[in-house]
């Protein structure tokens, strides 16, 4: 038995005993939502920190530094240029006024239980992009590891998601990305250690790259990406705002229980985030490169990486500690993708269960009891069509699609938080078509951008020329946001009176 099994086996009786755990703990809707609360502000840091690092870190990122150099730093950098602005802008308000979902804050905040609707929606759409992107991950990792099919090792990973999520809520989601953020920082450190040790320290790391790499010195020189300055501002842009706009992060900021401990969350995870993106971009991205490059076992016959390069991080644990560190990481990466997929299945089902039927139902509102049936339900729903999107999108780039989710979460989400807390005019109504145009405008966009309407679709040419819209979309909704509020005279009301924020609230 290669030891692969025994990591992969290891990592799935550890995340079933987390959810059987959480599961007789209780089955709230406090449980399943938001662990009850009664996270430290620590623990929820290296949750958030677990919920981030995703299969778009260790195996994205690292595909595209491989591919194309130094321009990675941009999915590094901006999201912690995001997390920086939400400790100041979001995590405190956010916290004062949320119990378990956007939608609680923005409809309290509003005094319209109808903007609770528009959230829910939009909410579900990012997580299932971003759901997308994790699958995909996940399809590549599986298959690779155990010969299995792409649609086999989806089905598997949206299979465990479903029982950890439906029994085990976030309570379970949360040990289980408390877990793996401990394993992939302690993985990462030591593959780390071991590429400076295997070539000779910085130095000697980055002559190497230089001598093995087809763009040699200019694989450390921007450009690589190929983008043009609309589509470099306009992913940079939407990197950054997109993190204030993620569900499946915003709703760990109601899992602690107060605004002191939210912030402190928020500056836990951006410092370990951080020292995982050094180490990712500094050593290890080139170690791949440095490593991997040259050595035909790690290659098909037509010089394509083995299992597509989202798997290069994985060949470089070979090459560095063979067959063993190769299945500690796969482990390792394993848990990581069940970790992330678990939080923005939670983000999904609780957006379906608590805002979309919650907004339907206003005169009727379903009991608890009701509530956390339909929450089981739509994690089913969920992992179902975020399997059979994965399908449609493999062999993309994982990093690539979160981007996506970065872009519709900039334009739509993160406009309303924004307007609704910090600006005293913005209406229910103003909110609402705002962040439509934002939704419509982001998704139709990226849609008809080349990686879609061309790479997936099948057109020979893209009806819009950027595969990044945010510099566009995010704009137009807080625009469109602020000119509808101003000219509403419905009566609806405003956000504004005792509960104005300020920034660092």
């Amino acid at each position: 038995m290669t030891p692969t099994i025994p990591a992969f086996l290891a990592t799935i009786a550890i995340t079933f005993a987390i959810t059987i755990w959480a599961s007789r703990r209780g089955a709230s809707r406090e449980q399943l939502y938001t662990a009850g609360g009664e996270l430290s502000g620590g623990q929820n840091g290296l949750a958030i920190a677990g919920d981030f690092l995703s299969a778009t870190t260790l195996l994205g990122t690292t595909a595209l530094f491989y591919a194309s150099g130094v321009d990675t730093a941009i999915y590094y950098l901006c999201p912690l240029v995001g997390l920086g602005m939400m400790l100041l802008l979001i995590a405190g308000p956010l916290r004062r006024l949320g119990r378990f979902t956007l939608g609680d804050v923005l409809a309290t905040r509003l005094k319209a239980p109808r903007l609770r609707l528009f959230t829910g929606i939009s909410s579900l759409i990012i997580s299932l992009i971003y759901l997308v992107a994790q699958m995909v991950g996940a399809g590549a990792l599986v298959s690779v590891l155990f010969n299995l099919s792409f649609t086999a090792a989806v089905v598997i990973v949206g299979a465990l998601s479903t029982i950890y999520v439906g029994f085990g809520g976030m309570l379970a989601a949360t040990w289980v990305q408390i877990v793996k953020a401990v394993l992939l920082i302690a993985t990462i450190a030591l593959l780390s250690g071991l590429v400076l040790a295997e070539t000779g320290g910085f130095a000697a790391l980055y002559e190497r790259v230089s001598a093995t790499h087809p763009l040699g010195e200019a694989l450390f020189l921007p450009g690589g990406f190929k983008l043009d300055l609309f589509s470099t501002v306009s992913l940079s842009l939407g990197l950054i705002l997109g993190m204030m706009g993620l569900p499946h992060l915003l709703i760990r900021l109601f899992t602690v229980p107060d605004e002191a401990a939210a912030r402190r969350s928020v500056l836990v995870a951006t410092s370990l985030i951080g020292a995982v993106f050094f180490l990712l971009l500094v050593v290890v991205g080139p170690g791949a490169v440095a490593l991997v490059t040259g050595e035909a076992r790690y290659f098909d016959e037509a010089g394509k990486v083995l299992g597509g390069g989202n798997m290069v991080v994985l060949h470089l644990a070979d090459a560095l500690g063979g067959g063993l560190l190769f299945g500690v990481l796969a482990g390792v990466a394993f848990a990581t993708i069940l970790a992330v997929v678990a939080g923005l299945t939670v983000a999904a089902a609780s957006s379906t269960a608590h805002d979309i039927l919650g907004a339907l139902r206003p005169s009727r509102p379903l009991s608890e009891a009701q509530e956390v049936l339909v929450f089981r339900g739509a994690t089913a729903i969920a992992s179902l069509i975020s399997v059979l999107l994965a399908l449609a999108f493999q062999g993309v780039n994982v990093a690539f699609l979160a981007a996506l989710a970065f872009a519709v979460a900039a334009s739509t989400n993160f406009p309303v938080l924004v307007l609704t807390l910090y600006w005293d005019r913005t209406t229910a109504r103003g909110a609402i078509v705002g962040g439509a145009v934002g939704l419509i405008s982001s998704v139709l966009l990226i849609v008809a951008g080349p990686a879609v309407w061309v790479g997936v679709l099948g057109h020979e040419a893209a009806l819009f020329p950027s595969d990044y819209p945010t510099l566009i979309t995010a704009p137009l909704a807080f625009l469109v946001a602020v000119v509808v509020s101003l000219t509403d005279r419905t009566g609806v009301a405003r956000a504004g009176g005792s509960d104005t924020f300020q920034a660092g609230d």
